[in-house]
């Protein structure tokens, strides 16, 4: 019986292991021999997969992404078996982008090196784009729907407040990428709280 084979477990393989070189020495440390053998792999298993560099950071950029949406989605799920008000979703929501811990600090150089490459890269540059316009996206409903359970005033423009909110987390993460520092880190995170909650100043009349 032919051996079946996972080409996607393949492919994640070889993109945690572009993770873990980004994450011990940037981009420049990214070559597919270092990668087949972090990846415990042959050179030609990686560039069955992946042709270019190019082409490996950006599977591995969309990793990091979609692990940090996926715990952003468990946060979604826990306010409701928990009754948790938006506010605090959406505070916890945004410090999964902020590299304030090793797991983060890692799928943060991840995204420093994805978007140095976006410059010369129209590819990368729209995948960097439409992630944007996805957390924007999740931000003005969530805005949205708290005008609706009473959270946010009701002349609050949701894509304004997304934006800002968004601006300020893209701003946070960059100065906390050059200097983790464990102060810097909370005061990130008070900051974080503090304009959310200038954001959704109301009590959730969905909760009595």
């Amino acid at each position: 019986m032919p051996k079946v084979v996972d080409h996607q477990a393949r492919r994640v393989q070889v993109a945690d292991a572009v993770q873990r070189l980004i994450t011990e020495g940037g981009l420049d440390r990214v070559t597919v021999a270092r990668t087949a053998t972090e990846a415990g792999v042959s050179v030609g298993h990686v560039q069955h997969y992946f042709p270019t560099k190019d082409e490996m950071l950006l599977f591995t950029h969309e990793r990091v992404v979609r692990k940090t949406l996926q715990r952003v989605s468990a946060l979604e799920e826990r306010s409701r078996t928990e009754r948790l008000p938006i506010r605090d979703v959406v505070v916890e929501g945004l410090a999964e982008w902020l590299p304030v811990d090793p797991p983060r600090r890692s799928a943060h150089r991840v995204t420093l090196a994805f978007v140095g490459r976006t410059v010369d890269n129209p590819r990368l540059a729209q995948a960097h784009a439409e992630t944007g316009r996805l957390i924007r996206s999740m931000l003005a409903g969530a805005v949205g729907n708290g005008k609706e359970c009473g959270e946010v005033p009701d002349g609050s423009d949701p894509d304004l407040a997304a934006l800002e909110l968004h601006s300020l987390v893209e701003g946070l993460a960059l100065q906390l990428g050059s200097d983790p520092d464990a102060t810097a880190s909370r005061r990130a995170l008070d900051l974080v709280s503090a304009r959310v909650g200038a954001v959704f100043p109301g009590r959730c009349r969905q909760y009595g």
